[in-house]
């Protein structure tokens, strides 16, 4: 089978977790003998290819979505649709939709238009959760049956991460909240150093900071005992390390979907208190997931205390996640793979793992 990974052209450009997501899915579809890989339009076809999987639903990426079916390839959509999605925002924003076609002779369409058109479009959905198979069926009447649930996997590595290398080479030992991401105001780092002004315990940042967030990134340090690193590539010994020798790890993001950096700290024995703003579900994380509102400093402040005064066992905080490896995402990717084929009815190209 060929598989063949897509989303829109500037992704590649920084590092984060749907970058993340798109090569680790590559890898352990690889293991499987699939011939999955990053796909390049401007130099190959994708009818070349027996599945078109798209990665995020924005950005333009139902054109992908309609070449795909054009070319009669089956077409797969992880959209990442965010919790604010409802059916009260789903109605609100078809009716703008209709407006601007309208007003506009249907010149224009809006984002909620774009989203629409790539889930309508694809043969199966692909969620991270719960939450977001919801959103996607309430807010753009998408039936229920053509979204699969799979969540994100996590690496081996971080289940096996020590705090050593991380501290011999930074020095950084004793209690430290952590927070791992991109550094702007989605992600709310200032939010976060707020709520640890004043405690005495430092936050250590890990993540990309383009130039236009650069006043954001020093209005984040210029409160005490915060140390940025800069970004850690992703395969980087000490970014498993770091989570480990972390009390405490914190993502207060306005919101996300299913972040990879929370499954990563709770792999490596590491508790999170993060946005409640989310599409995870992870049924045995209460102990050891704490969450509160984006902007509500004191919660986060309470939260980070209590959790910093008592943190929970690494152990627990390990089982939590113990069910989530690419192994299992490459098979259940299969399986809807397959699905698709056969409903599809595409012929499948036999072409061996390079």
């Amino acid at each position: 089978m060929r598989v063949a990974m897509l989303s829109y052209p500037m992704l590649f450009q920084r590092t984060g977790g749907l970058q993340v997501q798109i090569h680790e899915t590559i890898a352990a579809l690889r293991t499987l003998g699939v011939d999955a890989r990053l796909a390049a339009p401007e130099r190959e076809s994708l009818g070349d290819y027996d599945i078109v999987h798209v990665f995020g639903a924005i950005n333009g990426n139902h054109r992908i979505v309609e070449t795909g079916r054009s070319l009669g390839r089956g077409v797969v959509l992880s959209p990442l649709i965010r919790p604010s999605w409802t059916a009260f925002t789903g109605r609100r924003e078809r009716w703008l939709d209709r407006l601007v076609g309208r007003l506009t002779g249907w010149h224009l369409q809006t984002t909620y238009g774009q989203i629409a058109a790539g889930l309508q479009g694809a043969h199966r959905l692909v969620a991270l959760g719960e939450t977001e198979r919801r959103s996607i069926v309430d807010a753009f009447a998408i039936p229920a049956a053509r979204v699969a649930v799979i969540e994100n996997g996590v690496t081996q590595r971080f289940f096996d991460a020590t705090p050593d290398a991380f501290q011999a080479r930074f020095g950084i030992t004793g209690p430290f909240v952590l927070n791992v991401a991109a550094v702007n105001p989605h992600k709310n780092q200032l939010a976060l150093a707020r709520a640890l002004q004043g405690s005495g315990t430092p936050l250590v940042l890990i993540g990309e900071c383009l130039s236009e967030h650069r006043a954001y990134l020093d209005e984040v340090s210029a409160a005490t005992d915060v140390r940025y690193l800069g970004r850690l590539p992703y395969d980087d010994p000490c970014l498993p390390s770091a989570y480990a020798a972390a009390t405490v790890f914190a993502l207060p993001s306005e919101s996300e979907v299913m972040p990879l950096s929370v499954m990563e700290a709770l792999a490596a024995g590491t508790p999170a208190v993060m946005t409640n703003a989310h599409s995870m579900a992870l049924p045995d994380a209460g102990a050891v997931v704490q969450e509160h509102a984006p902007h509500d400093v004191a919660r986060l402040r309470g939260l980070l205390t209590a959790a910093l005064a008592q943190p929970a066992p690494a152990d627990g905080c390990r089982r939590a996640v113990a069910h989530l490896r690419w192994s299992i995402v490459a098979e259940q990717l299969m399986a809807v793979y397959e699905e698709v084929l056969a409903e599809s009815g595409v012929t499948r190209r036999a072409v061996a793992v390079a």
